[in-house]
């Protein structure tokens, strides 16, 4: 499996990196615009990643506006909605308006911090994905 992690805080982003590179290769961002490109890339070279985790709030670009770019280049490029990358919104935001907007704008599920391991783990599960 081949997953993003687009995280500005670097002990979030450590922790995320250790869960889920058992279970796949890892790449990290730093922000929305960086994981952007980073999807870009990987569509590109014919390797599209299986599972962003997007963190809400990070610089230059944050992680709605990035969950918006990724679906709308995904319809762009004709991906069906079925084989969409799945996207994990990842906060510490507590506001339920984050989490309505998030699944309007295509996200699969969304993840409070701290982290909940074994919840991450059965999500992605539920997502379908190889774990």
């Amino acid at each position: 499996m081949k997953i993003l992690i687009a995280e500005d805080d670097l002990a979030s982003r450590k922790y995320l990196d250790k869960i889920l590179s058992q279970y796949g290769e890892c790449d990290l961002t730093v922000n929305g615009m960086e994981a952007v490109e980073a999807f870009l890339m990987a569509w590109d070279v014919g390797d599209p990643y299986d599972l962003i985790c997007l963190d809400i709030m990070m610089p230059k670009v944050d992680g709605m506006r990035a969950l918006q770019a990724i679906r709308d280049l995904e319809k762009q490029k004709g991906v069906a909605e079925a084989d969409q990358t799945k996207i994990i919104m990842i906060t510490a935001l507590h506001d339920t308006e984050y989490v309505r907007n998030s699944f309007q704008k295509g996200c699969e599920a969304y993840a409070a911090k701290p982290v909940n391991t074994e919840k991450l783990i059965e999500v992605m599960r539920q997502l379908g994905l190889q774990v």
